[in-house]
């Protein structure tokens, strides 16, 4: 038992670099072109290097089919501690390992730390394993929590069994109470982060969560789950700062990406979200929900861009709960494709998930310098374009620059209501500002 060494060309540190969106002052310039470069990373080099640890969990006794869930921590335990950079915690391909609810925890002692997952990752598919947990222990199953300079990788598969948890979820039997699920994989707390080349797979509910987090690569992931499956976003940014989503395919029940209160300097690119088959409730890109519950919501400097999007249930949507405060500002979407999408751009200023209608309130999170930038495709509805701005804090510097959608057969309109809206180039449909 214990580490192995192996004399090869090791993974170099990860270095991460940032270029941050300049703050624009006016409508015409909310997001100039240079701005669009936004953050970008690097990913792992390989370089000689000094002896790589490797902590295979198999020497710690897990095996293939039985809970693997004591021999992943003590593997891991030792990898965190290890005196030795880099260190690498394996778990070898062509097996499957059951894990319980686990959490790999830091600080640690070893300065770089690779997680190289090659086999597959099962959870239980009992619910009762989640259910029976205290609560604050009960939304995760694979989790990450205060590890700097973690690299996650490897080509494995994290499958998530959800399909327990689909069945009895209240959004598809209305007798059910409803209950959160676990997250697949939850990172917490970590900078300087990198996850790549994985496939994540039938989540209970979100696949992955980048949550008080900095400076994070998140890169080549495959995620997919049937699109009648409830609440299970592709990839979930809360509360992050300096983080790039690149060349992922998504394809859910539920948001593609979604990126909530609390999130700056947010770049994502190279996105396919779809195909259309089976795909009933999928949005690409959320910017929500903020505000709920009359809270402070406060979410800027997010670029999406060269995304691809097919049969989704909405395109690019900005949501925010009536009565909230605090912000959405400095995003722009641009370069983007759609195929047969439903809603394919909507800003809901008056957000309401409640059985019973909402009253209108005297305040909402602002919206302001949204931009719209070389969008073109298709619709599957009639309103292609919808803004829904509130009374009381109308949508500002909404700017639309060559944004062209084509409907099946019907004429397409634009439907704007408490919203500042420029428009630039060619756009279709057209859009009237009523301010």
């Amino acid at each position: 038992m214990g580490p192995r060494k192996l004399l090869l060309a090791s993974i170099t540190t990860v270095s991460i670099f940032l270029h941050m969106f300049p703050h624009a002052h006016s409508e015409t310039d909310a997001f100039p072109p240079e701005a669009a470069d936004g953050p970008y990373a690097s990913g792992p080099e390989l370089s000689p290097g000094p002896a790589l640890s490797v902590f295979d969990v198999d020497d710690y006794g897990a095996s293939a089919g039985n809970d693997a869930t004591e021999a992943f921590l003590r593997a891991w335990k030792e990898a965190c501690n290890s005196s030795s950079d880099p260190s690498l915690f394996l778990v070898p391909g062509g097996k499957t390992y059951r894990l319980m609810p686990v959490s790999f925890t830091g600080p640690c002692r070893a300065t770089t730390i690779t997680a190289m997952i090659k086999g597959t990752l099962e959870a239980p598919s009992n619910r009762s394993v989640w259910l029976d947990r205290p609560s604050d222990l009960s939304e995760r199953w694979i989790a990450f929590e205060d590890v700097d300079h973690l690299h996650v990788m490897g080509g494995g598969t994290i499958n998530g069994n959800g399909h327990e948890w689909w069945i009895n979820s209240c959004k598809v039997n209305k007798t059910m109470p409803c209950v959160r699920g676990p997250t697949a994989l939850y990172f917490q707390s970590c900078e300087h982060l990198v996850v790549e080349d994985l496939q994540v797979r039938d989540s209970m509910q979100m696949h992955v969560v980048i949550a008080y987090s900095w400076k994070v690569l998140v890169s080549r992931l495959f995620v997919t789950a049937p699109g009648w499956s409830p609440n299970t976003d592709g990839i979930h940014v809360s509360n992050s700062r300096d983080v790039l989503i690149s060349s992922c395919i998504i394809s859910t029940g539920d948001d593609c990406i979604s990126i909530v209160s609390g999130s700056a300097f947010v770049r994502a690119t190279g996105i396919f979200c779809g195909p259309g088959h089976g795909i009933r409730s999928v949005y690409m890109m959320t910017i929500g929900s903020l505000g709920a519950n009359k809270s402070w919501a406060h979410v800027s400097d997010v670029l999406v861009e060269k995304a691809t999007l097919v049969g989704t249930t909405n395109g690019v949507r900005i949501k925010t709960w009536q009565g909230g405060q605090g912000f959405a500002e400095r995003i722009t979407f641009q370069d983007i494709k759609m195929y047969n999408v439903t809603n394919p751009i909507i800003i809901d200023q008056n957000y309401c998930d409640s059985k019973t209608p909402c009253s209108e309130q005297e305040s909402a999170v602002a919206i302001r310098n949204i931009r719209y930038s070389s969008i073109h495709g298709t619709s599957a509805s009639k309103v292609a374009v919808n803004f829904i701005c509130s009374k009381a804090v109308h949508c500002d510097g909404i700017v639309m620059q060559d944004v062209s959608l084509a409907g099946t057969g019907s004429y397409l309109t634009c439907s704007s209501l408490n919203a500042r809206v420029m428009e630039l180039g060619l756009i279709s449909p057209y859009c009237r500002s009523d301010m």
